[in-house]
């Protein structure tokens, strides 16, 4: 089967599921997105690794990422493989310049592997058919909560902790503060408002 190659285009708070994620993947040079709910730790794996946040200590995929290097193992590629009853199934697929390993893992383990290792994720035409939606333009915004309403918006801003009173300088002392005490749920609120910061 052709494999069809996959990016990140958007990672957001679930609209349908409390304390999850909707990560989007999107097709690539095509207007398909594949929104896969991922829960909250994997989506501040994710989150952390794209933004390039270094936490005091290694995360389990940071571990993962670590541990195969030791040993000269290498994840190629992520390959979403099959779709059934709602749930993903994927599969790493790795080397060690001599063989060939295919790995199962959760969809959300793969893709927070996929951007530690920067290498490719793929899926199939029949799981895009099935589970894709066509967007007209692009819709998405990167790493934004790209559901949201701009009251539902405003009215986060006025809620995330306080954050909205301080100054982008002091947001970046809490947000190193907040990854020392590995406090990554404050760190991605903090994050949150310098991205809103950096769109307004």
């Amino acid at each position: 089967m052709k494999k069809i190659k996959l990016d990140i285009v958007g990672l957001s708070y679930s609209q349908t599921q409390s304390g999850a994620y909707a990560l989007v993947l999107g097709e690539v040079s095509g207007r398909r997105r594949l929104p896969i709910i991922i829960g909250s730790f994997e989506a501040q794996a994710i989150a952390i690794e794209i933004e390039k946040m270094t936490p005091s200590r290694p995360l389990t995929h940071d571990l993962f990422k670590s541990f195969g290097q030791a040993y000269h193992i290498n994840v190629q590629e992520i390959i979403i493989y099959n779709l059934v009853d709602g749930i993903f199934y994927s599969k790493l697929i790795c080397s060690d310049g001599k063989k060939v390993v295919e790995i199962d893992a959760r969809t959300s383990d793969a893709i927070a592997v996929a951007v530690r290792f920067d290498c490719p994720i793929y899926t199939y035409e029949f799981i895009l058919s099935t589970a894709g939606i066509v967007i007209e333009g692009n819709d998405f915004v990167y790493l934004e909560n790209i559901n949201e309403t701009q009251e539902e918006k405003t009215a986060a801003a006025t809620t995330s902790g306080g954050f909205t009173s301080l100054s982008t300088d002091e947001l970046k002392t809490k947000l190193q503060e907040a990854l020392a005490e590995e406090s990554y749920e404050k760190a991605a609120k903090i994050r949150d408002e310098l991205n809103r910061r950096k769109a307004s």
